[in-house]
């Protein structure tokens, strides 16, 4: 509550301005969504999602840094930092994501994911595996993008978590395209570790309330496509944990440049 206290006005401008965009956005459902056949469905709610996306972010005065080609349709595996994770990916690229299955439950943010079709998964549940691969295989043959967070929790970022393999079956039958994306969040009023990032035991309310008392926070994404696929589940998370740490580390050289050699 400490955001609340300093910047009262922001915080409570900002509050009544997501009520307004959320208002907006179940306008928007019915109109574009609600009443579409079952066989473009999926495709009309991931660009009602990346609509709202982009409306919500602009309550926060967001910014995004891109690198590398952004994937339209295929599997896409990304690292998982916070609840802003989805509505990033989603205003740069219509998607479906899969989710764990609490945020079902979350106030607000569990209505709009389930009006965007997201896929929830129980990862304690072992009988929710199969049914969902499926339902991402079902998806991935209407030709939408897919986004997986294999981590299975989020994190503050300074590293990559070990990948679970559970969501992987897809992939491992190579007709569809594979990529991954690293997302890392800078703040210049606070610690994007623990005020955007939203991991531990920090509840999801306060957090958004101190979000919303920052000036603004920046996300830069960087995707790479998969080109050589594991066929094996486990050979492939690890692949891809693999690849996200070289991206990563290149985030890190490109923010950190070597000094020139004497001489030169």
């Amino acid at each position: 509550m400490k955001g609340l206290r300093r910047h009262p006005f922001r915080v409570l401008g900002r509050l009544l301005w997501f009520v307004g965009e959320v208002i907006i956005a179940l306008f928007d459902f019915l109109i574009r969504c609600a009443f579409r056949p079952k066989k473009s469905a999926l495709a009309a709610r991931a660009l009602w999602l990346q609509r709202a996306s982009r409306r919500h972010l602009r309550i926060f005065k967001f910014e995004a840094q891109v690198a590398g080609p952004v994937p339209a349709g295929g599997l896409l595996v990304s690292n998982h930092l916070s609840y802003l994770d989805v509505p990033v990916m989603a205003s740069l690229t219509p998607a479906v994501f899969v989710a764990k299955h609490e945020i079902k439950s979350w106030p607000v943010i569990g209505w709009l994911a389930r009006l965007a079709g997201t896929l929830f998964i129980d990862r304690d549940r072992r009988m929710d595996v199969a049914p969902v691969n499926a339902a991402v295989q079902t998806a991935l043959e209407g030709g939408a993008l897919v986004v997986v967070f294999p981590e299975g929790t989020s994190s503050d970022g300074q590293t990559v978590l070990p990948f679970k393999s559970s969501l992987l079956e897809p992939a491992t039958r190579q007709i569809h395209s594979l990529s991954i994306s690293l997302i890392q969040y800078e703040l210049d009023d606070g610690d994007a570790g623990t005020e955007v990032c939203y991991w531990g035991d920090v509840t999801f309310f306060g957090h958004l309330l101190n979000l919303l008392s920052k000036r603004t926070f920046r996300a830069s994404v960087r995707f790479a496509p998969i080109q050589s696929i594991a066929t094996s589940r486990k050979e492939l998370a690890q692949q891809l944990h693999s690849e996200m740490l070289k991206l990563k580390n290149a985030a890190v050289a490109s923010k950190n440049p070597s000094p020139p050699s004497p001489g030169h």
